[in-house]
């Protein structure tokens, strides 16, 4: 649907697909509201709080994000070609790692891996360990009675 003069703003299944579409693959609701045939973020909340088909849609996109930041993470970890930079030292090239881009690639994991967490935690939150020494964990007692 083309738009003179701005963004879209009207809602449309077409373009709540296409936004969710983007989101699934992992892309941030922020980048995808940057292409002009995109509506700004403010109108995708609105439509969020008018459109309860829509809200439903992107809470599925936003889980499955967190598998496709699984894939970018994997590709992250194992793509090392950029780890490492030529140094001069007089007549003499070394190689040698490149500190600030390992530090990078390990700050893009940790943030990923904190967003996988938050936005699927059954599959990608820490474990928690609710007994001990394997032995379950007692019930509280409530005013001299177990619940």
């Amino acid at each position: 649907m083309a738009h003179a003069g701005g963004r879209p703003s009207e809602y449309t299944k077409e373009t709540a697909d296409k936004i969710c579409h983007q989101l699934s693959e992992g892309i941030s609701l922020r980048t995808v509201c940057l292409a002009d045939d995109m509506p700004d973020k403010q109108t995708v909340f609105s439509w969020m709080r008018k459109y309860p088909e829509f809200l439903d849609q992107y809470a599925r996109a936003k889980e499955e994000s967190a598998d496709a930041m699984a894939e970018d993470v994997l590709a992250i970890a194992d793509e090392s070609e950029n780890d490492w930079i030529d140094k001069q030292f007089g007549k003499t090239t070394v190689r040698v790692i490149d500190n600030e881009a390992v530090q990078r690639s390990k700050l893009r994991v940790d943030t990923r891996k904190w967003l996988m967490s938050k936005m699927k935690p059954k599959k990608y939150g820490e474990k928690l360990d609710l007994t001990s020494d394997g032995k379950a964990l007692p019930s509280p007692i409530y005013n001299g009675k177990s619940k």
